[in-house]
Formats: structure tokens, sequence, C-alpha cells
């Protein structure tokens, strides 16, 4: 089974990287392997990315004891608690029959992995039937350590920011991450994945437009080839000291130019929730395969 789509193919034909692309493609698997599900349950966080009822693609984290993910049968992954009430995606996970992709990725170990299908409810939170299963290398992907978490309540509605454009501390925020999870869409389903490089990689270019550069990878151009079938996606940053969340929902487009690949992201709406993650991590050890930032 091919797993990339037109779009996918269509850069990779465009780039000249289809035979690399084709070898890749080979470690996609419609099942959960063993050692795939040992790295899910020793997860504390997930990243799934969906379309919320009003069609906006939105990036989501969701936290728990190692464990609250784990696979619970060679096609099926239960993901405990399910989505806060106060996050964009609620409302998508209450039906079923929902196109998901997730990203678990560990910096302890510069791991990570992705897995995409469909989601429907279930006593526990939610489960997932697999579709896709598939590791990424380590690269651009920062080394952190996990050194606990905050026990207090996590956020209520009425401390949720919402808005349209980025405020000057988000601005800020953005320019200073290293580290971003961008969730896109196509017929065939939806894509959640990971970009890093050193601070300054991503661009504030106004309020509404952030920018970056598209890093060489390994060629399966999954997210970009969803962005050209369908310009939807979700970002999401994390502010790995103090928990805070920023997720943003727009329309997005790839340019080629004097610089390579840098796709161009509108903002039309954001959603920040301070302590949206309990997790507290450690100051980074930025990957060696980091670009310097311009």
């Amino acid at each position: 089974m091919d797993p990339y789509n037109s779009g996918s193919l269509a850069l990779q034909e465009r780039l000249g990287v289809r035979d690399l692309a084709a070898h890749v493609g080979r470690s996609v698997t419609p099942g959960i392997r063993p050692v795939a599900a040992a790295f899910l349950e020793l997860q504390p966080m997930l990243v799934i990315g969906a379309a919320d009822p009003a069609g906006r693609v939105w990036s989501t984290l969701l936290t728990g004891a190692p464990g609250f993910t784990r696979a619970t049968g060679p096609h099926t992954v239960s993901v405990a608690g399910g989505v806060p009430a106060h996050d964009p995606l609620a409302a998508a996970f209450t039906a079923a029959g929902t196109p998901v992709g997730t990203i678990a990725l560990d910096p302890r170990t510069r791991r990570r992995m992705r897995l995409n299908g469909i989601a429907r409810p279930s006593a526990r939170g939610f489960v997932i039937e697999a579709e896709q299963v598939f590791s990424n290398c380590p690269k651009y992907l920062q080394k952190r350590d996990w050194y606990g978490s905050e026990t207090a309540a996590r956020p209520e509605s009425g401390v949720v920011r919402h808005g349209e454009a980025l405020t000057p501390d988000q601005v800020r925020r953005v320019r200073a991450a290293d580290t971003f999870f961008v969730s896109t869409t196509a017929p065939d389903g939806v894509d959640a994945s990971h970009r890093g490089g050193n601070p300054g990689f991503v661009r504030v270019d106004t309020p509404r437009e952030i920018s970056w550069r598209d890093y060489p990878g390994n060629a399966m151009f999954l997210t970009l080839g969803n962005l050209e079938e369908d310009g939807r996606a979700g970002l999401l940053f994390l502010d790995w000291e103090t928990g805070t969340t920023l997720q943003l929902s727009g329309l997005a487009h790839t340019e080629y130019g004097p610089e390579g690949r840098v796709v161009r992201f509108g903002v039309d709406h954001t959603v920040e929730t301070p302590a949206g993650s309990p997790l507290r991590w450690s100051a980074p050890e930025y990957s060696p395969a980091n670009p310097p930032a311009p």
C-alpha cells in the first residue's frame, strides 16, 4: 500500500526524491508493532491533529501519567482522559469517525513516532483505529529532560485566551521557539508532525503571518503534500518550562525560491492556555542537525 497521497507524490517527483521516498515509505505499516506499543506506553504526552466541527484544523497537546496512551491491540490505541473541554478540538471527539493524526515525541531520547487513523469516543477517553504507523529520525529534535509535573488543576475555560492575531507576547514566544507541531489534512486523512531548529527558525512576518524554511528531511513530504491538497493547518507552540500552550489555526502554502522551500502560514485563530500542560522540562540541548537560524 502506497502511504502517499497525490500531493506528496507530486512533490517527490518535482524534487527528484521519488525513489528515496518509496524506500522510506516501506516503514509505514497499518499495524502497531511491539516496539511501537512499548514506546507509546512510556510517553507522558501526545500531540493530536484534527479538524473542529467548523472545519478548522488544530494541533492539541494531551498529557497524562505514562500509560495514558497505550496500544490495546495490533490496530488500536486507547487514550485516557480525552480532550479537555476548553480545547478547540473537544467537540471533534464526541462522535465516531473523526480522522486524526498523532505524534508521540520523547525529548529525553530524541525519538518520535506518528500514528494516523480514525478516532471514536470510549469510556476511557477515545480510541484510535490505526491506519498508518511509522517512526522518524531524530533530526532537528532538541533533547530535554522531564523533571516533573505540576499537580495543580488544569486550566478552566475562563483563563483560555482567544484571538485572531498574535499578541506582542505571543510574537516573542514564537520567535524564541525551537520546536513546534503542525497538523495538516487531505482527503485521505490527517497528519501531525514536528518542526525544530535553533531559536529564530520561525519568523513572525506580521501578527497575522508566520513562516519557516522547510529543512531537508526524510523525503516523504507528508506535511507539504497535504498542503498541496488542502491548505488548512494547525500549529502548536509549547513553553516547555511553564506549560503554556499556544495553538494557531489557519491556512498555509509553500513557496519555492532562493531560500529553498518556505512555508507561509496565515493566522486566523489563536488559543493560548496558561499552564495548558502540567509537564515541566529542562532547557534544551539543541540538535546538531539544526542549521543556523537566519
